[in-house]
């Protein structure tokens, strides 16, 4: 399986080539960059310009963008107004959707496979009009992509619209073959288990995110840190029918602690070497 690392672990830092250079070094052969504005600054040309850059002459692959969740450029302090697709407010999600846009246009000048898609947030509850009203989003955000070489993938996340019965509901109502799923361990981990996660949503996994915890909150830990089983997830993930990347999606140290930049290789490497060899 493709080993991929998702920038998230840099959250609180601007995003440039040394830290892309630190993940090429632990063993990454594909990355994610997460969409936060503090972080990767998608709507300027330069910021733009310059991790492009990076990817064109490093042999690395730029697999996924994730959509943002914010619009604004301060990672943690301002979260009072999440880009929610599946809001019934009609002015709200055009708000959301057209900063999920910006995003997605990196593509014009450095190629992405998928973008990662929240539906609602954290917590949020079932309700049949943010249904339908994400699959409208979802619906324009896709016309959107399509031309621009990217797919939408719908990830799991701890609420009741993106449970993965619901998710697997979605793309069948939906009926558009190019949506797919990014599995998430860690918030498989907090539900109904990662392996009836996998086993449901198997048919249209084409991403990962990888991270473990101890069922109790969304930690975004190394695995191993937590008490998912790795040996049963990665057993059954190689089953899945397009087999997907081993991408992590790790929480980074609390701003101030210039040394956790120098070990991210090293714990890169370390959690490649269990996640190879877990399953087998």
């Amino acid at each position: 399986m493709i080993r991929a690392m998702s920038t998230y672990v840099h959250v609180r830092e601007r995003l440039h080539p040394g830290i892309l250079d630190g993940l090429a070094r632990g063993g990454a052969q594909a990355i994610e960059i997460f969409g936060a504005r503090g972080h990767f600054e998608y709507t300027n040309r330069q910021h733009v310009r310059e991790i492009g850059s990076w990817f064109k002459t490093s042999g690395v692959e730029l697999h996924s963008m994730h959509s943002p969740m914010f619009a604004s450029t301060e990672w943690g302090h301002d979260v009072s107004s999440p880009l929610n697709i599946a809001t019934r407010d009609r002015a709200g999600r055009i708000a959301a959707m057209d900063e999920i846009k910006r995003a997605i246009e990196v593509a014009e000048a450095v190629p992405f496979r998928y973008l990662i898609q929240h539906i609602g947030t954290s917590g949020e509850g079932f309700d049949e009009h943010k249904f339908d009203a994400a699959m409208t989003s979802v619906e324009h955000l896709r016309a959107f992509a399509k031309p621009l070489g990217v797919r939408i993938l719908i990830e799991n996340i701890p609420n009741e619209l993106s449970t993965p019965e619901k998710l697997v509901e979605f793309i069948q109502v939906i009926h558009f073959e190019d949506v797919g799923i990014c599995y998430d361990s860690g918030h498989a981990h907090m539900g109904d288990g990662t392996l009836q996660a996998i086993e449901m949503m198997a048919p249209y996994i084409r991403s990962t995110h990888i991270h473990d915890n101890n069922q109790d909150r969304d930690s975004h830990l190394w695995p191993g840190e937590g008490t998912i089983d790795w040996n049963e997830t990665l057993r059954m993930l190689r089953t899945v029918p397009q087999m997907p990347p081993l991408l992590m999606e790790i929480d980074g140290e609390p701003e101030g602690n210039p040394e956790f930049g120098k070990v991210i290789p090293e714990k890169m490497q370390a959690a490649y070497k269990k996640l190879d060899t877990a399953g087998i």
